[in-house]
């Protein structure tokens, strides 16, 4: 496993002995730990939600922790769930970072300010973007420079799939077409698992999404990744060269997951939580999940979080701006 860093992220994982009780107070432990997922089961939000309800419940940090899906509005219906929960510690947000730090320029009628009505806790984990072609692009095309000039010359099957109009991915193909310097169709899908797939069956010539969305289909040669999105190369793709790399410095962004609860909740639950959930980040079958899924184990303390949303909000404001793009048009 490479070694990575994030202008964001300070990741601080320390010893904290047997890893058989978590470090929190007995009475920063509620009963019952409801976990709220924006999504539905089986992507890639609901398998964290559920392996940290596995490893925070049974006595461990609560009586028992439970998963509650809230699917969407783009995962915007669980973060007013939680929003409205008691503030006791019983009631826990994960949720990707687009829909705390890019929606609030995304959507103008938000019901939610996430730097008022969430408290951090931690980040939880991670996943880079990737950009795969599936059998509409010749086999000859094997980079961003080879993919532009051949958009260029088929501009009416120059289509690009993303995960839905304005998720992150959506926006990151914008900032791709822009500094490739030429024009794509953007398709929105249901998810980036099902944008990659169109890719792969020959529905759209490319899509961009998690890797995690394109790792198996990566794996069995039905899709080919021309480029990812970290700053260094990809731990699951260290073959393909970064956008950077491959001359496009802006596309260097991922898509972390992160834990957040009401904010009247009390700064010593909320500290708990996360010492609770960095003990969880070293156990080696977290890890192994995480990574077997497409995903890096994150972590960091409250104040990092919060730090992380304040530099993802400030960069996402005015590509957001730039693009015109509202969730009407």
């Amino acid at each position: 496993m490479h070694a990575f860093t994030r202008r964001h992220f300070t990741c601080s994982l320390l010893s904290l002995g047997a890893l058989g009780v978590l470090p929190a107070q007995a009475q920063n432990r509620p009963d019952t730990l409801r976990i709220v997922c924006g999504y539905p089961p089986g992507g890639s939000a609901d398998l964290i939600c559920r392996k940290l309800a596995e490893r925070l419940g049974g006595g461990r940090f609560a009586g028992q922790a439970v998963v509650d899906n809230k699917p969407g509005a783009a995962g915007r219906l669980a973060v007013e769930e939680v929003k409205k929960a008691n503030a006791d510690g019983s009631v826990m947000l994960v949720t990707p970072a687009s829909v705390v730090t890019m929606y609030p320029h995304v959507y103008r009628q938000l019901s939610y300010n996430p730097f008022v009505d969430l408290a951090p806790v931690s980040a939880v984990a991670a996943t880079g973007f990737a950009l795969g072609v599936g059998p509409r692009v010749p086999a000859t095309v094997t980079t961003i420079e080879e993919f532009a000039r051949w958009c260029r010359a088929n501009p009416a099957l120059a289509q690009c799939g993303n995960a839905g109009a304005g998720s992150m991915p959506h926006f990151m193909a914008l900032m791709l077409e822009r500094d490739m310097g030429v024009e794509m169709t953007h398709v929105p899908y249901r998810g980036g698992l099902v944008s990659m797939q169109a890719a792969a069956a020959g529905e759209v010539a490319a899509a961009l999404a998690t890797e995690s969305s394109a790792r198996a289909l990566a794996q069995t040669g039905r899709l080919r990744v021309l480029a990812t999105c970290w700053a260094e190369r990809s731990p699951f793709f260290p073959q393909v060269a970064t956008c950077r790399e491959q001359g496009l410095p802006r596309l260097t962004q991922r898509e972390w997951f992160g834990a957040f609860m009401p904010s009247r909740t009390p700064a010593s639950v909320v500290q708990a939580t996360a010492d609770a959930l960095r003990t969880v980040a070293q156990e080696p079958d977290v890890r192994e999940l995480w990574e077997r899924t497409g995903l890096i184990v994150e972590n960091n303390s409250p104040a990092q979080l919060l730090a992380a949303m304040r530099a993802e909000h400030e960069f996402w404001g005015p590509l957001v701006k730039s693009s015109g793009f509202t969730p009407e048009s």
